[in-house]
């Protein structure tokens, strides 16, 4: 299988091509175009008890496609649903890969997807008690909200909750204040997240609730003209 990411860190989007009998499974509705020497199957990987898990505690939609090439060379583009970046990551089954709730774009038949319980520090994060986790061996593509940046944390490492995009699961952390009650009421810094230990962590430009907070003022306008 080869690929190109493009258009980053804006709308990246990623083409890839397959030989025959090569596949590469996405989320649902990450399909941009593809070539018609392609077969789509749409299925709940796992069967419906580990579907339902990921779509109730992993927010991930419960079926998934599957594209596989027949003959010649096969072409797919595929995007994320939100504006932002695409990262790509090999997995070479040792070290699993933990992603926020939606990051999932797409990957190959050797990574598996399972929810992974957070704790209430993520409940508490904003972030929900559940994660999905990524293991096994093959290619993972995931997506973001603004551009990834990519952090090696060797030691501590702190980041506003909204900005996580995923993590190595070597990293352990606690969801804390940033800083006294003062700082908590008049930063404008809600809580972080405190990384521990040696792994890589990707985190995101932009925040899904901020531009939310931004929006808001814009609908009360438009309601009010109703």
């Amino acid at each position: 299988m080869n690929f190109e990411i493009v258009c980053k860190p804006d709308f990246a989007a990623v083409r890839v091509k397959l030989q025959p009998g090569e596949t590469i499974v996405t989320e649902a509705g990450a399909m941009m175009s593809m070539s018609t020497n392609l077969d789509m199957e749409t299925n709940m990987r796992g069967g419906l008890g580990a579907a339902l898990k990921r779509k109730m505690m992993g927010g991930e939609s419960l079926f998934q496609n599957t594209y596989t090439c027949k003959e010649g060379e096969g072409r797919i583009e595929i995007a994320p649903s939100t504006p932002g970046d695409l990262m790509h990551l090999e997995l070479d089954g040792a070290t699993p890969v933990i992603l926020q709730s939606g990051a999932y774009v797409a990957s190959t038949e050797g990574v598996e997807l399972d929810s992974k319980w957070g704790g209430g520090k993520t409940f508490f994060g904003g972030e929900g008690l559940f994660m999905l986790q990524a293991t096994g061996t093959g290619h993972l593509f995931f997506g973001s909200y603004g551009a990834i940046h990519e952090v090696d944390v060797d030691g501590g490492y702190v980041v506003d909750t909204g900005h996580i995009v995923a993590f190595e699961n070597t990293l352990d952390f606690n969801v804390r204040t940033v800083g006294g009650l003062k700082a908590s009421i008049f930063s404008g810094e809600g809580l972080v997240c405190e990384f521990r230990g040696t792994g890589k962590l990707w985190i995101q430009t932009r925040a899904g609730q901020g531009m939310a907070e931004f929006l808001h003022p814009f609908r009360a306008i438009e309601q009010k003209k109703k």
